[in-house]
C-alpha cells in the first residue's frame, strides 16, 4: 500500500520533470506550480468533500438515545479500536450498504443504510461496522482524498494543454508556432497518459483499503463469518435495487454498479457452477465458483477499474482469517498477512 502511494507520487513527480523540460522552465518552477496545483485541488477535496457527501447521501444525524443497539454497538466497538467514537448518521437509502467519512479520526461520521438495519441481522451488522470503524482507525478517508487528486491535477493538466495546443494550431503562424503546437500535444499525451496511470494506482490503493478494513473488523469482532454473511447479502441486495448508483458509492462498504455485474456473472455461469445439477448452488458450489471467478485473467483484468475488490475475493480472504482464528494464530500482529 505504501509502495503504490510512493509510485503515484513519483509518477506525478515525473510528470512535473517533463512539463518542465518540454516548456523550457526551470524544474524548481515546474514543481512549484505542480505542487501548488495538487495540494490546492487535495485542500478543497479535504474541506468540502465530507459536507458534499453527507448532502447527497440526505443523511439524518442521530441524537443520543435515538438508537440506542446501535450507538451502544459502535461505542463499544470503537473503545476497542482505541479511536474516538465517530458521530452516528443515517441514510434513507433502501439499499443495504454503510460507510464513513469525515476529515480526521475526531470528526469521523459513521452512516448506515436504512436498508442495512432492516435486511442484516445483528452479528451481520456489526461486522459491517467493524469495517466501517477499520476504515476510520486508517484514516482512509484522509489517504484516498489526497491520493485522488493527483490524477484530477494530470487529468486537469491535459485538457488545459490539449485547448492551448488547438487555439494555437488555428491562430498562429506555421514554422515555429507548428514547433510550439507540437510540444503542446507532447505535454498534453504526457499529462493524460499520467492521468490514467495513476487513477489505476489510485483506485489499487482504495480495493488494498478495503482489504485491510474486512481483516480489522474480522479481528475486532472476532467474527469474520458474519462480515461474510453480511457482505453476501449486501452485494446481493444490491444487484436487485432498482436505483441507479450515485457518485458517492466510491466511499460505500460496497459498489452497487459492482455487485450487480459481480452477481450477474455468477448467475449466467450457474449451469457451469451447479455440479449437481439440482438447480441450487450450495455452499461449496459457491466456493467453487468464487475460486474459479478469483483466477479468470478477464476478472483480473477488469478488478484493475473497480473501486472495490469482488466480493468473492473478500470472502475467501475472510475464511482464511477463520481458519487462523479457530488454529489461534490471528493475532494483532498478524491481521494483515493473508492481504
Amino acid at each position: 500500500m505504501g509502495l503504490t502511494i510512493i509510485i503515484t507520487f513519483a509518477i506525478f513527480l515525473a510528470l512535473l520533470t517533463i512539463i518542465s523540460l518540454l516548456f523550457t522552465i526551470s524544474p524548481g518552477a515546474a514543481f512549484i506550480l505542480g505542487l501548488t496545483g495538487g495540494f490546492l485541488i487535495m485542500f478543497i477535496q479535504y474541506l468540502i468533500g465530507p459536507t458534499i457527501v453527507a448532502w447527497t447521501s440526505h443523511l439524518h444525524y442521530l441524537q443520543p438515545g435515538e438508537n440506542q443497539w446501535l450507538e451502544a454497538k459502535v461505542s463499544e466497538l470503537a473503545g476497542k479500536s482505541g479511536i474516538p467514537m465517530p458521530r452516528l448518521a443515517i441514510s434513507p437509502d433502501p439499499t443495504p450498504n454503510a460507510f464513513a467519512f469525515g476529515r480526521t479520526q475526531h470528526d469521523a461520521t459513521l452512516a448506515v443504510n436504512q436498508g442495512l438495519l432492516q435486511r442484516l441481522d445483528e452479528e451481520e451488522i456489526e461486522g459491517v461496522l467493524g469495517h466501517e470503524l477499520g476504515h476510520i482507525k486508517h484514516r482512509d478517508f484522509i489517504v484516498v482524498t489526497l491520493v485522488s487528486a493527483i490524477p484530477l491535477v494530470a487529468y486537469l493538466v491535459a485538457r488545459t494543454v490539449f485547448w492551448t495546443s488547438a487555439t494555437s494550431s488555428y491562430g498562429g503562424r506555421r514554422g515555429k508556432s507548428d514547433n510550439g503546437a507540437g510540444i503542446l500535444i507532447i505535454a498534453a499525451v504526457t499529462a493524460y497518459v499520467v492521468y490514467i496511470v495513476t487513477t489505476l494506482l489510485s483506485l489499487r490503493l482504495t480495493r488494498l483499503r478495503e482489504h485491510y478494513a474486512d481483516a480489522y473488523s474480522a479481528f475486532l469482532t472476532q467474527k469474520p463469518r458474519e462480515l461474510e454473511s453480511a457482505l453476501t447479502k449486501i452485494a446481493y441486495g444490491l444487484s436487485l435495487s432498482p436505483e441507479e448508483p450515485h457518485g458517492a458509492r466510491a466511499f460505500f462498504i460496497e459498489d452497487p454498479a459492482q455487485a450487480r455485474m459481480e452477481v450477474a456473472s455468477i448467475l449466467e455461469q450457474k449451469n457451469r457452477y451447479d455440479l449437481d445439477h439440482d438447480g441450487v448452488l450450495s455452499e461449496r458450489e459457491l466456493e467453487q465458483a468464487m475460486e474459479t471467478e478469483a483466477k479468470s485473467n478477464w476478472r483480473k483484468f477488469s478488478e484493475a477499474f473497480s473501486t472495490h475488490p469482488p466480493v468473492f475475493k473478500r470472502i475467501l480472504l475472510l475464511r482464511e482469517i477463520e481458519q487462523d482464528l479457530n488454529s489461534g494464530t490471528f493475532t494483532q500482529t498478524s491481521i494483515y498477512r493473508h492481504i
